[in-house]
């Protein structure tokens, strides 16, 4: 069974979080604030974390900076804030989905399947890729430039793996959509911008050339 961690300081958004969950048989932990979170992950796996923005003594955003230093558990943002500049925000600080408050129990359950789906394909290949030196292992989801290790959450570990499957080749927003999130996506580009942008950055903290990753004007982005 899986286990999910649901952190929000409502209780009844976390009650209501729960009942959705327990219904589809998952396991499900509760914390109040972020840094109640951040020890249950030290202490313990989870598959998937829900988490609330605004929240006292460690609201979401410092909470995803906290957990990746850790931890690529795949983390779904679960905000009342519906600006793009928010949502911009959660995905460039390694957020992999998000949701707005109110939403529909339907629309949870869809996004909170296809991030356990997407992990779950993940952990199951056993191949290494190479390129150029960026070596990623495919069922530790690991990621090393020149012997220094790059901490990628899934859906940038996710980019680059496809984008790497498909060097040479102009990959859409479309494309890359389909390839990393499936027919569940129901976000914007600009995600996959803010998401490629966060690579990029990573890579270059990295040692590898900015040019690695590259804009396909009109297009999308590609590995050349």
């Amino acid at each position: 069974m899986k286990k999910i961690l649901v952190v929000d300081d409502e209780f009844q958004m976390r009650q209501l979080l729960r009942l959705y969950l327990q219904q589809e048989n998952y396991l499900v932990e509760e914390a109040e604030n972020g840094k109640e979170a951040f020890d249950l992950i030290v202490r313990s796996d989870f598959d998937l974390m829900i988490l609330d923005v605004m929240m006292p003594i460690m609201d979401g955003w410092q909470t995803i900076e906290q957990v990746r230093q850790i931890s690529d558990i795949p983390i779904m943002m679960l905000t009342a804030k519906g600006a793009v500049e928010d949502k911009v925000t959660g995905l460039t600080r390694g957020a992999d989905d998000y949701l707005v408050k109110p939403f529909e129990e339907a629309e949870l359950m869809a996004r909170v399947q296809a991030l356990l789906r997407r992990s779950k394909s993940n952990h199951m290949e056993a191949e290494v890729l190479i390129y150029k030196g960026v070596r990623l292992n495919l069922s530790a989801r690991d990621v090393s430039f020149a012997n220094k290790k790059l901490n990628l959450t899934q859906t940038e570990f996710d980019l680059l793996e496809a984008m790497i499957k498909h060097k040479g080749k102009a990959l859409s927003r479309e494309q890359l959509v389909d390839l990393v999130w499936g027919i569940e996506f129901m976000g914007e580009d600009r995600t996959v911008d803010s998401h490629i942008r966060n690579l990029r950055d990573k890579l270059k903290v990295a040692g590898v050339d900015k040019s690695f990753v590259q804009t396909v004007w009109g297009i999308g982005y590609k590995i050349e």
